[in-house]
C-alpha cells in the first residue's frame, strides 16, 4: 500500500518517523477545535446512509474486508494526527513536515485496522485542510473557505504540484502493477487525475462544486443528512473517482456518473421518495461491487470546511 504523501520507492525509509510541529503557545489551543471537526467529518461520512456501495452502520456496502467497526478503529488511531497537522500549519511547517506526519498516521491506521485501508485518502485530504486551517489561524485570517484554500495553495501549492508530477512520473516508470498504488495504476492506465492532482489544484471539487451544493441544500431547508446525500451525488456525478476506475474501469466510472446524474436530475433529496431512490442506487452499486471512496473522502472534506466556518474562532482573527 502506498501513502499518498510518499512515492512507493521512498516508503521503506520511513518506518518509525516521529515529528513535532513548532507552535507558539498562545494560539496552540485553537488547533484542537480544528482537529475535532476533522474527526467529526469522518464520523458523519461513516454514519451517513444510504451511500452507494460505501460502508455505513447499516451494512458493509461493496466491501468484504471492512465494517463500520474497522472505520471506528481507524478514526481512533487518527485522533492525534489531525491535531498535529493543524499545529504544523500554525507553526509554518513545510511540506516535508506534513509528509512525515502523514506517513506516521497511515502506519498507525494500518496497525489499528490490521492492514485494511480505510482512510488513506482522508489522511491526505483532511490532513492538508487541517494544516491550511491552522495556517489561517497562525496568520490571523478567519477560517473561511476562501482563506483556507488560499493558505493551502500559497504555502504548499508549489510542493503539491511537484508531488503530483513526481507521482505521475513514478507511475510511468514502474511497469509491475503490484508495486503501484491503486491510484497510480488508474492514473497510468486511464490518464485521469487522482488525489494528488486534486490537492495540487486546490481541491476544486470541494470548494467549487461540493461546498456550494451543500450550503444550497441546507439553505433550502434540507436536513444535514439530505444535504450530505445531495453533496455526495454531486461529487459522484462530476469527479473522476480512481476507486471506481480500479474496480471496474471506464464502464464502472460512467455507470456511477450516470446514476448520480439521474438522481440529481430527478430532484435529489427534494424528491418525495428520495430515500427509496438512493437505496436502490446503493443496491445497484453493491451488486456491481463498486464503491466511490474518493467521493466519500471529498464529502468529508466538504463537511469539514462547512463546520470550521461555524466555529467561533473562525471570525476571531480577521
Amino acid at each position: 500500500m502506498q501513502n499518498l504523501f510518499l512515492p512507493a520507492s521512498e516508503r521503506q525509509h520511513h518506518h518509525a518517523l516521529t515529528c513535532k510541529a513548532p507552535v507558539t503557545a498562545d494560539i496552540s489551543a485553537l488547533a484542537k477545535p480544528i482537529a475535532i471537526m476533522a474527526l467529526r467529518s469522518l464520523y458523519a461520512e461513516l454514519v451517513l446512509y444510504p451511500k452507494p456501495g460505501l460502508v455505513s452502520l447499516r451494512d458493509n456496502g461493496s466491501h468484504t474486508d471492512m465494517t463500520a467497526m474497522t472505520f471506528f478503529r481507524s478514526l481512533f488511531s487518527l485522533r492525534h494526527y489531525f491535531l498535529a497537522m493543524a499545529n504544523a500549519g500554525m507553526g509554518d511547517g513545510d511540506f516535508q513536515t506534513l509528509k512525515n506526519l502523514g506517513i506516521v498516521a497511515e502506519q498507525k491506521m494500518l496497525l489499528a485496522t490490521h492492514g485494511v485501508n480505510t482512510h488513506r485518502g482522508a489522511i491526505f485530504c483532511l490532513g492538508l485542510l487541517c494544516a491550511a486551517a491552522g495556517r489561517c489561524i497562525g496568520q490571523g485570517f478567519a477560517l473561511q473557505a476562501q482563506n483556507i484554500r488560499a493558505a493551502l495553495l500559497e504555502h504548499w501549492g508549489a510542493d503539491l504540484i511537484a508531488h503530483s508530477d513526481a507521482a505521475l512520473k513514478l507511475a510511468a516508470e514502474i511497469h509491475l502493477h503490484k508495486r503501484q498504488s491503486h491510484g497510480l495504476q488508474v492514473a497510468q492506465n486511464y490518464a485521469i487525475s487522482g488525489a494528488r492532482e486534486e490537492a495540487a489544484a486546490g481541491y476544486t471539487s470541494v470548494f467549487d462544486l461540493a461546498l456550494p451544493r451543500l450550503m444550497q441544500s441546507l439553505e433550502q431547508g434540507r436536513s444535514q443528512t439530505e444535504a450530505q446525500i445531495d453533496t455526495l451525488f454531486v461529487l459522484m456525478a462530476h469527479m473522476h473517482d480512481t476507486n471506481l476506475y480500479y474496480r471496474g474501469g471506464i464502464a464502472a466510472a460512467e455507470f456511477s456518473r450516470q446514476s448520480a446524474r439521474a438522481f440529481l436530475a430527478a430532484g435529489g433529496t427534494e424528491q418525495a421518495d428520495w430515500l427509496a431512490q438512493a437505496e436502490h442506487c446503493h443496491r445497484e452499486f453493491v451488486q456491481r461491487r463498486l464503491s466511490p471512496g474518493g467521493a466519500a473522502d471529498l464529502l468529508a472534506a466538504s463537511w469539514f470546511i462547512y463546520q470550521v466556518q461555524q466555529l467561533p474562532l473562525s471570525r476571531a482573527y480577521v
